[in-house]
């Protein structure tokens, strides 16, 4: 098969040794790449019960075909490892222009295990890996961390085409389950607590470099097709809004249809929306779109801030999931506070979802009176001061940093909790968007609104968001369509341009397969049923895919709910078409 490697480096920071294998020296059937390849890296090379924070639980860093090669929205790197946020799965994903040096390494997995007894940068290139000293980053931000292992390791000779870095903050040095990994600023694999793992392993950096390149099936009718492909799309209406306005124009249209998440879940809509909206932050302030790698949409958002006490901020960002946290469940109505303490996480290396829901749980105690310590709705010095302590161990800070399942029994909060398999939901409201309720449900990684995107289909009209009945056989088509992605890899906002019938095209001219959509779906419930298999050996079994009662106790002031009912339905119809069975069985 073409499109990849055949190369896997294992690295083991214990004994500080590598070696480069075959697909075939590790009984790993040739594969896409991405989370195809590297699910079942993690299940071969992960022991049962493994600690997550411990050194038997591998960090995988993987590319897929689509990587170094002429494919619009292929600048994408992946890292699986298990959650110690979670206890499960946990797949992530990140842009931006290191994953073009991370591939160029010439390497289709990189496989971690161990613990190093100091802080360590691995140098990684196509003859293997070096282990360098990286004492003098640890306790550095991520744009420290990130400028200093750059210059400590790239010369100006430039012996390789590309190079590239990625880094933790402090929050993953001291093991947050939330810490992120960090790379071109303002890039990073975000959800479930990546960094954490890096900062177990004692990693501070990891540096790219490389001119290795993939050699694919049909160069000729790749190159025509990418032409061809930009030609179409580039000014398609979903092309020009994300250039335009990036996720934030996301807030306006939550908003409009009352699946805004707002006040810790409470509500479905904010007044102040206009004034966090993406049309305000664009009209008060200095932003330009910014683009990933290999792409036309440029859907980033590069920010200088014009006014206020965080005036001359330069950021990237913020973008809906981090205005949705913070202006929307910690109730804060002026845009530059949340640019402010966007920015303080990515310095901090952590992940804005879980950091706003874990403030906002803080409030919504304090309102209700069953909390000491009390933070007000829409107090942004607060939210600020409590994320740092959440770093630095102080306070309630401290509890919090344990993650919202134990930060709510230790604060006896357990009811009021809204999280699925230990993460919290993004902003989309399940209770108006009912199959993103489902989505919620069986992710293997938590409350993910990323592996079907299924808000796409229910707020442009494809499908009545209100409607439960056959309603997983939609998802179920999205959910496969994305996880093909996720093995190529393929940036998600690009799922409206890369159809059955186009991707079948991509591949074949990357791969030379010549797959149907029925075999393309067929191979994606392989790789979505080795995440399960994961998931059912570290003891995340069917009754962890359900959403949180308050869901289905507490309808939003608009009158949407879903019922217990609904979503038992929406479940046997996706284990039926799934081919699961209610105990767990694949």
């Amino acid at each position: 098969m073409q499109g990849i490697y055949d190369r896997i480096l294992l690295i083991d920071l214990e004994k500080k040794i590598f070696r480069t294998i075959s697909f075939s020296q590790i009984c790993v059937d040739s594969s896409f790449g991405g989370k195809d390849l590297c699910t079942r890296l993690l299940l071969k090379l992960n022991p049962p019960g493994a600690d997550a924070l411990g050194p038997d639980n591998h960090l995988i860093f993987g590319t897929g075909p689509a990587a170094g090669n002429m494919v619009w929205g292929g600048c994408r790197y992946g890292v699986f490892t298990k959650s110690p946020l979670t206890g499960g799965y946990l797949e992530s994903y990140s842009g931006g222009k290191v994953p073009e040096a991370m591939d160029a390494a010439g390497y289709d997995a990189i496989a971690i295990r161990g613990q190093s007894d100091e802080p360590v940068i691995l140098r990684i290139h196509p003859e293997g890996c070096e282990f360098l000293d990286g004492s003098e980053l640890w306790g550095a931000d991520t744009f420290t961390a990130e400028d200093k292992a750059r210059a400590m390791c790239f010369s100006k000779e430039k012996q390789y085409k590309k190079t590239g870095a990625i880094v933790i903050g402090p929050a993953g040095e001291k093991l947050v389950p939330f810490a992120i990994i960090a790379n071109d600023y303002w890039r990073c694999a975000g959800r479930g607590g990546a960094g954490a793992v890096m900062g177990s392993k004692k990693i501070k950096a990891m540096v790219f470099q490389g001119s290795a390149k993939r050699s694919v099936a049909h160069p000729e009718k790749l190159t025509a097709f990418s032409k061809r492909f930009m030609h179409e799309a580039k000014d398609t209406p979903g092309v020009k809004a994300y250039k335009s306005l990036g996720t934030t124009q996301m807030v306006a249209l939550l908003n409009t249809a009352g699946a805004f998440p707002a006040q810790y879940w409470n509500l479905g809509r904010v007044k102040h929306w206009k004034e966090i909206s993406g049309d305000f932050l664009h009209h008060e302030h200095e932003v330009k779109p910014e683009a990933c790698a290999k792409c036309f949409m440029a859907c980033g958002r590069k920010t200088l801030i014009k006014k206020g006490r965080h005036k001359g901020l330069k950021l990237g960002g913020p973008e809906y999931e981090t205005i949705y946290a913070f202006g929307g469940l910690c109730m804060i109505k002026d845009i530059t506070e949340i640019a402010g303490l966007n920015d303080l996480c990515d310095r901090l290396g952590l992940d804005t979802i879980t950091s706003g829901n874990l403030c906002a749980l803080v409030m919504e105690g304090g309102r209700l009176g069953r909390m000491e310590e009390i933070l007000e709705y829409g107090d942004a010095a607060g939210t600020r001061a409590l994320i740092e302590n959440m770093v630095d161990g102080k306070g309630i800070g401290g509890v919090l940093a344990k993650g919202i399942c134990r930060a709510g029994s230790e604060l006896g909060l357990e009811d009021l909790v809204v999280e699925v398999k230990g993460m919290e939901p993004a902003g989309y409201d399940p209770r108006v968007l009912k199959g993103m309720g489902l989505s919620y449900a069986v992710s293997d990684r938590g409350a993910c609104h990323l592996r079907t995107t299924f808000y796409k289909p229910e707020l442009a009209g494809m499908i009545d968001p209100a409607v439960t009945r056959d309603k997983a056989g939609m998802v179920i088509d999205f959910e496969n369509r994305l996880t093909i992605f996720d093995s190529l890899i393929l940036c998600r906002f690009f799922r409206d341009l890369y159809s059955w019938d186009v991707l079948r095209e991509l591949i074949f001219f990357l791969t030379g397969m010549d797959l149907t959509i029925e075999e393309l779906s067929q191979k994606a419930a392989q790789i979505t049923d080795s995440a399960r298999q994961f998931n059912l050996r570290e003891g995340l079994g069917p009754e962890t895919d359900r959403l949180p009662p308050r869901f289905f106790k507490e309808p939003l002031p608009s009158g949407h709910a879903i019922t217990e009912e609904e979503m038992n339905e929406m479940l046997d119809d996706y284990y039926r078409i799934k081919g699961w069975n209610r105990d767990g069985g694949l």
